[in-house]
């Protein structure tokens, strides 16, 4: 039987992304997400055969990420200065331009989804009828995502 999990905004029952980079062990947690998309998007290599009157299709690699909008927050957004903690400190824009490689984990309910890849896909925007900075957020995955 499926779990239901709750709706946005019922108290306790959020997603939850983190992100860390090397030894870090606090790792830089996302807030205000707006909302998250984890994309498993299989290839498909098709042919055709004399004997089929159909084209045959078999599913290949996968391209993951994993994506979403937040409201932009100065400290994730730019970095804050923190003793051993690279995310922290480079913030999303800082681990982006420097192309670095993240571990990332997304908590939902009891379950917790996690792999490598790279931030990429910021375009903070602001306009008179979103009067706070919001941005895309994309983690293009490296390998398989891996659940606990």
């Amino acid at each position: 039987m499926a779990t239901i999990i709750a709706s946005p905004g019922v108290s306790g029952q959020f997603p939850v992304l983190n992100l860390k980079v090397g030894t870090d062990t606090l790792g830089l947690s996302v807030p205000m997400m707006q909302d998250i998309t984890i994309n498993n998007a299989n290839d498909v290599f098709t042919w055709t055969q004399l004997n089929e009157t159909a084209k045959l299709q078999v599913a290949t690699t996968a391209t993951n990420s994993v994506s979403g909008n937040l409201v932009v927050d100065e400290d994730v957004f730019f970095g804050k200065t923190t003793v051993g903690e690279v995310a922290q400190t480079k913030g999303l824009i800082g681990l982006s331009t420097d192309k670095a490689k993240v571990t990332f984990s997304i908590t939902v309910g009891s379950k917790t989804l996690s792999g490598v890849g790279y931030v990429t896909g910021l375009a903070p925007t602001v306009s008179a009828d979103s009067p706070v900075w919001v941005t895309p957020l994309t983690i293009s995955v490296s390998g398989e995502y891996q659940v606990a």
